[in-house]
């Protein structure tokens, strides 16, 4: 298949992960953003690799029954929800067909029961946590681009996919509920009108650099502004405004950030007016609520019922009894130690983000659990015979790791703490189902629960439940 060859009439026949269509021909296979299964479209190749290629739409010749409008006017170029025009119950399905064929292709693993995917109870506006970025030169669309009076326009709203420098001005936006949409265009509005300079990342110039709101099923709003330097009138002239404009804010804050990235996890924020955090609240099956404390840093999980669901099921998989140790890797703010700390003898938390572990402490301390610790550091050289010796070894493990899985001395880590059981969530089912594979010696899946944390995305939250095989199926 020669490169920028047009291929005509292919049909996109699955999903592939980010989003992409997958499209067979001639025996090979061709990734394409833009099409849903179904589609009938030419395609023009743009890359080619030894196991397939990547292509661009041209044109789409039959459009697939599964599509459906779009809500969000800003589709196709925000790269945000590229489901949107995938009928939700399809997208489920497919989401439900790559976890278990991630776990039984990839990983050639045996699983037990396979339980259908836990919907979202919203499928827009479930999002607790957006972030705008502020840009001296807005991304023109091709619409725009006909009228010379859109150039060099301000902008605030996403970056363009693959574009770390380009940001898509944004009116509305279906991830969050109100105010947000009203916070971030009442701002763009004002701050254009008060000639506020925003901020240019190729220059390294301009004030405003980014705004974040976040907000909790408790009904707490916050909003944080980060500005490159501090220019006193300008900065409280806007926040200022805000504050009196949003009389709901609970924590209005802002940052100084004058890095070249805009990465401010490392930076202090300060409290304009306000509290210096909100609170969120999670329930457990027997009805218990647990608060937890959330400041501009903080890591939470952004879709709050979701996530209520999903550590539910943790809790259910885990089944304790009340006398296990249990060990918590990559616990991030401690969200799950604190929520099956009750049922357990005592819970060891390790995260590397310092931060992190120090919300998961305070949060402990918030809801009165004294059965957790928290250590901070790198996962692979933390879990060594000294730390067994001083902590116990599990009789259950929980990990979470981010998308990339766990580090195979992690993994080698735990085939030697041999627990009983391990419960593994996991957003990427592709590094769940390799990081499994090394332990199915050892180790059986006897449920999986899918979960869609993040619907119009092709992103899967998956649990696995590996229950350790009696001594005589295997040697050590």
């Amino acid at each position: 298949m020669p490169q920028h060859e047009i291929v005509e009439n292919a049909e996109a026949i699955d999903t592939g992960e980010d989003g992409n269509a997958v499209l067979r021909h001639n025996d090979r296979i061709i990734f394409a953003k833009g099409l849903v299964p179904g589609d009938i479209a030419d395609i023009k190749i743009v890359k080619k690799k030894k196991k397939y290629a990547l292509g661009k739409v041209i044109q789409i010749k039959t459009l697939s029954p599964l599509r459906v409008q779009p809500a969000c006017k800003h589709f196709g170029t925000c790269g945000g929800c590229s489901w949107q025009n995938l009928d939700y119950e399809k997208q489920i399905a497919f989401k439900q067909k790559h976890v278990e064929d991630a776990l039984e292709r990839i990983g050639h693993i045996a699983i037990g029961e396979k339980f259908p995917i836990i919907r979202s109870e919203n499928i827009f506006h479930y999002r607790n946590k957006l972030e705008y970025t502020f840009s001296a030169k807005k991304w023109l669309t091709n619409a725009e681009m006909g009228d010379t009076a859109n150039f060099n326009q301000p902008g605030l709203g996403f970056h363009i996919p693959g574009f770390f420098d380009k940001v898509l001005d944004i009116q509305e936006c279906h991830l969050q509920p109100e105010p947000s949409n009203s916070i971030r265009n009442e701002v763009k509005e004002f701050t254009v009108k008060e000639n506020m300079p925003y901020f240019d990342l190729n220059a390294q110039e301009g004030l405003l650099r980014n705004i974040m709101v976040r907000n909790t099923t408790t009904g707490e709003l916050m909003v944080v502004v980060v500005f490159f330097r501090d220019e006193v009138a300008m900065r409280d002239k806007l926040m200022n405004h805000i504050k009196e404009k949003f009389r709901q804010i609970s924590s209005l804050q802002y940052i100084i950030n004058p890095k070249k990235n805009d990465t401010f996890s490392d930076l202090a924020a300060v409290t304009f007016s306000g509290k210096e955090y909100i609170t969120e609240q999670l329930v457990r099956a027997n009805g218990d609520v647990l608060k937890f404390r959330i400041s501009p840093q903080s890591f939470f999980q952004t879709n709050t019922p979701q996530a209520n669901a999903l550590y539910q099921k943790v809790s259910e998989y885990a089944a304790l009894k009340g006398d296990e140790i249990v060990y918590d890797l990559y616990t991030g703010c401690g969200t799950i130690a604190s929520f099956i700390a009750s049922e357990a003898k005592s819970v060891v938390g390790i995260e590397y983000v310092e931060q992190a572990v120090i919300d998961a402490k305070m949060n402990a301390e918030l809801n009165n659990i004294k059965n957790v610790e928290f250590f901070a550091g790198d996962m692979q050289k933390m879990l060594t015979e000294e730390f067994f010796r001083h902590h116990g070894l599990p009789k259950v493990v929980i990990t979470d790791p981010p998308r990339i899985g766990m580090h195979p001395d992690v993994v080698a880590a735990l085939l030697k703490m041999a627990p009983e059981k391990i419960v593994y969530v996991s957003c990427n089912p592709s590094t769940q189902a390799r990081d499994i594979a090394l332990m199915k010696e050892k180790y059986t899946v006897t449920k999986i629960q899918p979960f869609d944390m993040f619907p119009h995305t092709s992103h899967v939250e998956n649990i696995a439940l590996l229950v350790k095989k009696v001594a005589t199926d295997y040697t050590d």
